[in-house]
């Protein structure tokens, strides 16, 4: 019998952006979402299950095992939470940048050019 690689569902977060500009503190953005992330509708059940998450320099890495059936949608969720919080929302959003990643973009401001014109 040959054993099968567990399938792992990973979700990447890009914070470079924000990070680059100093507004955003990656280090209690991961604290955050080891503390809110819901695995069967508990939070603090990350170990127990599996889930990892991992911080490089700009970007956060949530892995989990495929048949938890995670969702990307809790994490959006969760990154629009934070952002309130910290009283970011007007300034960033977040974006799907592939089908397994979110990037944090800022809100593209038009100069206003068009009031001008009467």
């Amino acid at each position: 019998m040959v054993k099968g690689k567990k399938n792992i569902v990973k979700f990447v977060i890009d914070c470079t952006q924000p990070v680059d500009d100093k507004v955003l503190d990656v280090a209690l953005f991961e604290k955050y979402l080891h503390d809110h992330i819901k695995i069967g509708g508990k939070t603090g059940a990350l170990a127990s299950n599996n889930v990892v998450i991992t911080r490089d320099r700009t970007k956060l890495t949530v892995a989990s095992p495929a048949e938890l059936k995670f969702s990307k949608r809790q994490l959006k969720y969760l990154s629009k939470r934070y952002l309130k919080k910290q009283q970011l929302r007007d300034y960033l959003r977040i974006v799907a940048a592939s089908q397994n990643s979110y990037e944090m973009r800022y809100f593209s401001i038009s100069g206003g050019d068009d009031a001008d014109e009467e």
